[in-house]
């Protein structure tokens, strides 16, 4: 490609202007030019998830499945992010809110019967102002655990035309979980969040975000889902056992209902409570087999909620003749 040189009346070199708009289109190309976007799925509108809980709510489980009772201990922070010389050991509002977040998750899962301990003070005091008597219920296990890790950071890149950056939160959470019964620790893990926003910009065009406070929020409730998923892995592998109410007017009552998964029609074993012996071993009671002596089916449901439920059932084989209901339990035909 040739160029021509012309020189005006005044003596200035002209540069034709074809000259000058070539590299200033090839210039303006490269400003349109933006980082390439990574795709992600969006999650659900809190409105959908609330709406698919309560389907789950709804639908009665294929096989029974035992709720457990449990309550969440203390669930402290235990990071440097929050913590001041001003604050003492009762003033924790992160690992306040990480109780509040996990109970809420538990509960709205309905998988479990949760009971509240950080708070049954209020609770033992505004019973009082109605003379109402707190009927404290026992739990099968205690949740204790701490938030062990939790920070931000920028993550930015730089190039000749183009700039991007990323602010990160991240959340860590440990639980584990207590027998009631023993102090034995039978299970422990961990939950992990993490939750970002980005902005990327061309020659100064493009997005900017500024410092987001909400990205903590969301990388602890990430953090606590994860949590509530591996609890529930955990405990759901207890089979699934209830006892009788009682026996009145020919009519035999069962503790569990619709929420648990019963239905009418569905049959139950039922067997004697094993002999409970201490293991010289370990220090703890075993409870030995028991033996199958009837098996009974579920007639009707009874109550208006998962606290209140009940069934109506009868024997269909063995009898229940010679022995105290108390004496016995009633699971899941095949459980062991």
């Amino acid at each position: 490609m040739r160029y021509r040189m012309v020189i005006n009346k005044h003596g200035v070199l002209a540069v034709p202007l074809a000259t000058i708009l070539v590299p200033l289109v090839l210039l303006a190309g490269c400003a349109v030019q933006t980082p390439p976007v990574s795709q992600r799925e969006s999650l659900p509108s809190p409105a959908a998830q609330r709406q698919a809980q309560q389907a789950v709510l709804n639908t009665a489980p294929a096989v029974p499945q035992l709720k457990r009772k449990i309550a969440l201990g203390r669930i402290s922070n235990e990071t440097h992010y929050g913590q001041s010389l001003l604050r003492d050991a009762q003033d924790d509002p992160l690992g306040k809110q990480v109780t509040d977040m996990l109970s809420k998750a538990l509960t709205e899962s309905g998988r479990y019967l949760v009971f509240e301990r950080p708070d049954l003070g209020r609770v033992k005091e505004e019973g009082k102002l109605t003379g109402a008597q707190l009927n404290v219920i026992g739990v099968d296990a205690l949740i204790v655990g701490s938030l062990t890790e939790f920070g931000r950071k920028n993550i930015g890149q730089t190039g000749f035309l183009s700039d991007s950056k990323r602010q990160v939160a991240f959340a860590k959470i440990d639980v584990r979980l207590v027998d009631t019964s023993t102090a034995h620790v039978f299970f422990a893990t961990s939950g992990a969040g993490e939750a970002s926003v980005e902005s990327a910009s061309t020659l100064g065009f493009g997005s900017t975000a500024s410092y987001d406070g909400t990205l903590n929020d969301a990388a602890i409730r990430q953090a606590v889902s994860d949590v509530v998923s591996r609890l529930g892995t955990e405990l759901s592998a207890r089979p699934w056992q209830t006892a009788f109410l009682a026996a009145e007017q020919g009519q035999i009552f069962l503790a569990g209902g619709k929420a648990q998964g019963l239905t009418p029609g569905m049959v139950l074993a039922v067997l004697t409570v094993g002999k409970k012996i201490k293991s010289p071993q370990t220090g703890f009671d075993i409870t030995l087999p028991g033996q199958e002596v009837a098996k009974v089916r579920v007639d009707a449901l009874f109550g208006d909620s998962e606290a209140t439920e009940g069934s109506v059932v009868s024997v269909v084989s063995g009898s229940l003749a010679g022995h105290k209901l108390t004496d016995l339990v009633v699971r899941q035909q095949g459980g062991q």
